[in-house]
C-alpha cells in the first residue's frame, strides 16, 4: 500500500514539473516540443481564448481510451489520472503568473510575474530549460507506470507492437507535431495577425527541446547506466580479493574454471558486476593481491538480480 501511494504521489509531482516546464519556459515563446501540448501550443495561436491546457484535454481524451483499451487497466487509469492532471496544472498555473485575461490570452512573457521571467532574448537558454524540466517531469510520471497522454501513448504503442524504443517513438511522433507549428507559426498558415511571432526559426528551437527531452527523459526513466563489469583472472587463488567482495563490498562474483590457451594451466577467473563508484576499490585489492592478474572492466547496460533491479513482468514499461 505505501508503495503504490508513493507511485501515485510521484505521478502527480511529474505532472506538476511537467506542466510548469511548459507554462514558464516554452508557452509564451512558441516554442513546439512536439506532443499533445506542441499540438495545443500551435491551436492556441489560432485560437487565443482558449488556454493550451483546455486543448490538452480535447486531444488526451481519445488517446486515454485507446491507452485503456491497448495498454491495460492499470495503466489505463494512471495514464487517465497524468492526463487529466497536468492540463489544469498548466491552466492554473498560467492563471496564477499572468494578470488579466488578455495577457493569458497573448502569453506574453514580459507580463509573466511581472516580467521577472521575461526570456524572449534567450530563446536558446529558455529551450534548453524548458526541455529538462519536461524531461524530468515526464520522466518521473513514465517511471511510475503511467504516461501524460498524448504522444507518450503513441510512444508507448511503437515500443509494445514495433518493437522502438520509448525515447526514440517519442522523437518520431513529435517529429509531426513540429511540421504543424512550422507552417502555422514559421509561415503563419492559417494563422493571420495572431501569431506575434511568426518565425521560422523557433522550428529549430523545436527540434533542440524535442532531442534535449527526449535524452532527459531516457536518462531519468533508466538511470546512469554506470554498472560496470570485471573479469578477473589470475594464476593463483585470491582469499583476500574473495575476502573484500563479500565483506567489504558485501556483494559476490562468480567463479568460472578456466585454463590459460598457451600454458595450459589451470586459472582463476572471477566474474562480478559493481558500481561505477566500487571499480577503483576492486583494482586496488586486485594489485594487492596479484599485480599481475589480468583484468577487463567493461559496462554492464542492464543488471537484474538480487542486490539489484527486479525482472520486469510481462506488460510492464520498459521505455529503453
Amino acid at each position: 500500500m505505501k508503495k503504490q501511494i508513493l507511485s501515485w504521489v510521484n505521478i502527480f509531482v511529474g505532472c506538476t514539473i511537467m506542466g510548469a516546464g511548459f507554462v514558464f519556459f516554452i508557452n509564451p515563446y512558441n516554442i513546439i516540443p512536439g506532443g499533445v501540448y506542441g499540438a495545443s501550443i500551435v491551436l492556441h495561436n489560432l485560437f487565443p481564448s482558449i488556454q493550451v491546457g483546455t486543448f490538452g484535454y480535447m486531444f488526451d481524451i481519445p488517446l486515454m481510451i485507446t491507452s485503456v483499451l491497448l495498454l491495460g487497466g492499470k495503466l489505463g487509469g494512471r495514464t487517465i489520472a497524468a492526463a487529466l492532471t497536468t492540463p489544469f496544472i498548466m491552466n492554473f498555473i498560467t492563471w496564477l503568473i499572468y494578470p488579466t485575461r488578455e495577457a493569458m490570452e497573448s502569453l506574453d512573457p514580459s507580463q509573466m510575474l511581472g516580467g521577472t521571467m521575461d526570456m524572449s532574448q534567450h530563446l536558446m537558454l529558455t529551450t534548453l530549460m524548458g526541455a529538462v524540466v519536461i524531461g524530468i517531469g515526464q520522466g518521473i510520471v513514465v517511471r511510475n507506470q503511467a504516461t501524460t497522454g498524448g504522444t507518450d501513448i503513441v510512444a508507448m504503442l511503437l515500443q509494445k507492437y514495433a518493437h522502438i524504443k520509448f525515447s526514440n517513438a517519442i522523437l518520431m511522433a513529435d517529429g509531426a507535431v513540429v511540421c504543424f507549428g512550422l507552417l502555422v507559426i514559421g509561415f503563419g498558415v492559417g494563422s493571420g495577425e495572431e501569431v506575434t511571432q511568426a518565425s521560422w526559426h523557433l522550428s529549430f528551437y523545436s527540434l533542440i527541446a524535442i532531442y534535449v527531452t527526449s535524452r532527459v527523459l531516457s536518462r531519468v526513466i533508466n538511470g546512469a547506466k554506470n554498472d560496470k563489469i570485471l573479469f578477473v583472472i589470475s594464476d593463483q587463488k585470491l582469499p583476500d580479493l574473495h575476502r573484500y567482495i563479500l565483506k567489504d563490498m558485501d556483494r559476490t562474483a562468480t567463479c568460472i574454471k578456466s585454463s590459460g590457451l598457451y600454458t595450459g594451466n589451470d586459472k582463476e577467473m572471477l566474474f562480478l558486476v559493481v558500481s561505477y563508484k566500487e571499480v577503483a576499490g576492486v583494482k586496488h585489492t586486485i594489485k594487492e593481491c596479484d599485480p599481475r592478474a589480468f583484468v577487463i572492466v567493461t559496462d554492464a547496460y542492464d543488471t537484474f538480480g538480487e542486490g539489484w533491479k527486479q525482472l520486469p513482468d510481462r506488460g510492464d514499461v520498459e521505455p529503453e
